[in-house]
């Protein structure tokens, strides 16, 4: 997963391809619209830390819509949240300002394997081991 520090400056990213999804978008409205066609990234808002709908929102995309470019959660971004992001389908973050972008990686690297399926691996750990 990609981590990006906030640095609460101006935005040097040229905006092309890229779709920003409030989290109260109704996103099959969006899909039958074809606003998800040609967009390689699409941002996902957090506009505070206990709102949790932009992960069924991304979950959704990469699984029911099948997108496969990159899903950015932005907003009240901490690093406690960066290991479900990931397993919900998140591939990049923006934190939230303040925060210390050095300490995501030891999030990633405390929680090594999991028992539930999620979006990169939908198999249980029981049904992986049997395989």
């Amino acid at each position: 997963m990609k981590i990006i520090a906030n640095t609460a400056g101006p935005a040097t990213e040229i905006a092309e391809n890229i779709l920003q999804i409030a989290n109260d978008a109704d996103l099959a409205a969006l899909a039958a619209d074809g606003a998800l066609a040609g967009i390689e990234r699409i941002e996902l808002q957090f506009p505070k830390f206990t709102d949790g709908r932009a992960y069924t929102q991304a979950l959704l995309l990469r699984r029911r819509y099948q997108f496969a470019g990159d899903i950015r959660a932005t907003g009240d971004v901490l690093i406690d949240q960066l290991v479900h992001m990931h397993r919900s389908g998140f591939t990049s973050a923006v934190l939230a300002p303040g925060v210390d972008a050095s300490a995501a990686q030891r999030q990633f690297e405390r929680y090594a394997a999991f028992y539930q399926g999620d979006v990169l691996e939908p198999r249980p750990l029981f049904a992986r081991e049997a395989a």
